[in-house]
């Protein structure tokens, strides 16, 4: 019995040092969500996405959809429940990857960060489309996703429409190419709806007019 106390500890430890090393800007777990404000979209998605069957397939997960609709709390949930079943996960927000590709590349580490980039079960790339690039910019970020595609899962939040996805590349070839290869198989979950954010602002509002 100790023996296997021992062993919990430990695996325990483990999780929490998973969690730790992903880099969630704060713990938003599944069970925490509000369902029934969830756009339909995800409502439909989410029973399946939760039993985490993309991460093994290496299938993407793309949530697109206006701000405030649950996006970053939905792949943070994901990712908490990845790391908790063992596997090795990342978050980033697009920016702070691109900052990262971009210095890696003139420091001549590019490679390293690749190398470590495809060895993640699952990358999470939040706020997708909230900063445009430069020509680098796009190739390097672009290199950088083709990488785990087919192999490994990665989870995209964005709030543009893959029709406007060329407003942040710049480039109508590269772009297509990307949406091909990272839809490919992919689950698609649309999260167009009213601001959760807001929903919680009117509420607290119409309580206030109440008193």
């Amino acid at each position: 019995r100790l023996m296997e106390r021992e062993w919990e500890v430990k695996l325990e430890n483990r999780k929490k040092a998973q969690i730790r090393k992903a880099g969630f800007p704060s713990k938003m777990y599944l069970n925490e969500l509000e369902r029934e404000q969830l756009p339909l979209g995800a409502k439909e998605k989410l029973p399946l996405l939760e039993r985490l069957d993309f991460i093994p397939s290496a299938q993407n997960v793309i949530l697109s959809g206006n701000p405030g609709t649950g996006k970053t709390h939905i792949a943070v949930g994901l990712g908490l429940k990845a790391c908790m079943q063992g596997y090795k996960v990342l978050f980033t927000t697009v920016h702070r990857l691109l900052t990262q590709l971009r210095e890696s590349h003139s420091e001549r580490t590019l490679r390293k960060i690749e190398v470590q980039f495809e060895k993640y079960d699952l990358v999470i790339c939040d706020e997708f489309g909230y900063v445009s690039f430069d020509k680098q910019g796009s190739e390097l970020l672009f290199n950088h996703l083709s990488l785990r595609v087919g192999r490994k899962s990665t989870i995209i939040t964005t709030n543009l429409s893959f029709d406007r996805w060329e407003e942040i590349f710049g480039d109508p070839v590269l772009t297509a190419a990307l949406v091909d290869r990272i839809t490919h198989k992919a689950h698609l979950v649309d999260m167009s709806g009213e601001s959760y954010r807001l929903k919680e602002t009117k509420r607290m509002l119409s309580n206030n007019e109440a008193d």
